[in-house]
């Protein structure tokens, strides 16, 4: 069976620039995946226009029956997923008027919520050697600054499960809808808090593979792509999206008998502290 690579939210912004890197560096399939097949199939022939050749699965990861039919079919195909990316997310603009315990309900259940509800689809799938990379963000490191130093003890500790974790998102949330997040030890951040959550399930599941499929050396990771022009981020920012792909990319292809990095949050290819 070829090897295959999956990336999320990929049709346009960072996940395509992910997309087109691993199209030209990838030994095997590459999957361009979108919630919308039109925008999808757009962005996988605007990448044929430029001699490459991505293949298109539709993938809606807040939706359960589209992660599990996009499951079923890489089990199928392909005997499994050899590189996993967890790029898709969402982040309400400065300026968005949206009552804060919404926007922190709305991020939460697609950066961090979808986002572990597709580990847990693919996670059983993912091939001996196999790299699973999830696009965090520095916003998550700087909002774990500013929890409570109950919060961050958990965060940072080394036997918080996964349990433990989704009763903290969810706590965040509601606390947010309270109007108490603050005086709850919590960040005036949604995207930050989701990126923190995310980083954390990042090292709790490279822990779980370590116990419960060592033999296998699949690495798993969690990564901040920088500051990137996209439509999330805005024309300001330092980075093109094809340099944003850079670290992702580094981290889906690091190389077969590779130990590490391994349940790490890693920027410009060099693993930080968390």
């Amino acid at each position: 069976l070829p090897l295959v690579a999956l990336v999320t939210g990929s049709n346009k912004g960072i996940g395509l620039a992910v997309v087109r890197a691993l199209c030209k560096q990838f030994d095997g399939d590459v999957f361009l995946t979108a919630r919308d097949v039109g925008r999808g199939q757009a962005a996988v022939e605007g990448l044929k226009g430029e001699g490459l050749s991505p293949l298109f699965h539709q993938l809606d990861i807040t939706d359960p029956a589209s992660v599990r039919t996009a499951r079923d079919f890489f089990k199928a195909q392909y005997g499994g997923v050899d590189v996993l990316i967890n790029n898709a997310g969402i982040a309400f603009k400065v300026a968005d008027t949206t009552p804060f315990g919404t926007q922190a309900e709305v991020t939460l259940r697609t950066n961090f919520f979808a986002t572990r509800d597709m580990c847990n689809e693919f996670l059983p799938i993912i091939k001996p050697e196999g790299r699973l990379v999830n696009v965090s963000s520095v916003m998550g490191s700087i909002a774990l600054g500013r929890c409570s130093p109950d919060l961050q003890a958990r965060f940072r500790s080394d036997d918080i499960t996964e349990e433990e974790l989704v009763g903290l998102m969810e706590r965040f949330v509601k606390d947010a809808k309270e109007g108490a997040h603050l005086q709850r030890g919590w960040p005036d951040t949604a995207y930050g808090v989701s990126k923190t959550g995310l980083t954390t399930l990042t090292r709790i599941h490279a822990r779980k593979l370590t116990a419960e499929r060592s033999g296998d050396a699949i690495l798993c990771n969690a990564c901040c792509p920088g500051w990137v022009r996209t439509d999330m981020a805005g024309p300001n920012a330092t980075k093109s999206p094809d340099e944003g792909a850079v670290t992702p990319v580094y981290l889906a292809l690091l190389p077969p008998g590779a130990k590490e990095p391994h349940g790490q949050y890693v920027s410009e290819k060099k693993v930080q502290p968390w």
